[in-house]
């Protein structure tokens, strides 16, 4: 602990599980007090009574293609803690990589729609919800962007727009937001979370949590230079820490710090991706 966010307050989209929690359960070690905002409240609860500090934590239903519920969440935050310095835009669902020959016309359609209101709306409404309080407190806005907010084959086509949407969009809040708001972003590779796939690809209940559960002492290390690197939540937490603070990255705005083992250095691993075509 280093206390760099002693009095801080903070609102999470996305907190139940995964990285949101994560970096929620990081942000009370650093002092903050923090609000959590999910849709499922029984799994919402669960978390603020097995963290460290449940005083200082608060559980806040709201869906985040709902602009009336970030609204209230952000209300009730201020309600309980008395500000708001910190939204982290996390709430996210990922295509498994469903690649554009794989999908039907009618999928397409109904994952971009899905996906996007999700991963890219969800985004901005939080931050229209929150911008208000945000400047009164001189605060800070951390999205969770994505090696796909960079780079190809991080997702399937549909993911990887809104990713690279999702930084496109961090930017242009940082320029509108400044100097009152700082706008930056954490671009995070690939964790052993319990991020979901679409309901418009029946992936409603696949989690990634399953996947690196069937990997065995035999299963190769990812192609990256930092092939050992942790794939721990908890060990993505650090950035989020860094950006939230103002006594540390004051100057910083329309940034994107990347935490992917190094996936920016490697190159592709292959020449093209339509071979089997």
């Amino acid at each position: 602990m280093t206390g760099w966010l002693d009095g801080y307050v903070a609102l999470i989209t996305g907190g139940g599980t995964g990285i949101g929690r994560a970096v929620a359960e990081r942000y009370l070690s650093e002092g903050a007090s923090v609000a959590i905002v999910g849709r499922n409240l029984h799994q919402l609860e669960k978390v603020v009574a097995e963290s460290s500090a449940p005083a200082r934590m608060v559980a806040l239903t709201a869906d985040v293609r709902s602009s009336e519920q970030l609204h209230d969440a952000v209300n009730n935050t201020v309600a309980h803690f008395g500000k708001l310095d910190t939204l982290v835009t996390n709430a996210g669902l990922w295509d498994y990589q469903r690649q554009l020959t794989r999908l039907t016309a009618q999928e397409l359609s109904d994952t971009f729609d899905e996906l996007f209101a999700v991963n890219v709306k969800g985004y901005l409404l939080a931050a229209e919800a929150a911008w208000p309080e945000l400047v009164k407190s001189r605060g800070s806005i951390i999205m969770t962007l994505s090696n796909a907010s960079f780079y190809v084959n991080g997702g399937g086509p549909v993911y990887t727009a809104s990713k690279h949407a999702c930084l496109g969009l961090m930017r242009e809040l940082a320029y509108e937001l400044a100097p009152k708001v700082r706008v930056n972003g954490v671009a995070c590779g690939g964790m052993n979370t319990d991020l979901r796939g679409p309901e418009s690809l029946s992936m409603k209940e696949r989690s990634i949590s399953a996947s690196f559960a069937k990997r065995g002492p035999d299963t190769p290390p990812p192609p990256l230079p930092l092939r050992d690197s942790s794939t721990e939540p908890k060990d993505f937490t650090g950035p989020y820490v860094l950006l939230a603070s103002k006594e540390q990255s004051g100057p910083i705005t329309g940034e994107a710090i990347s935490i992917d083992g190094g996936m920016g250095v490697r190159g592709f691993s292959s020449d093209a991706g339509g071979n089997h075509l």
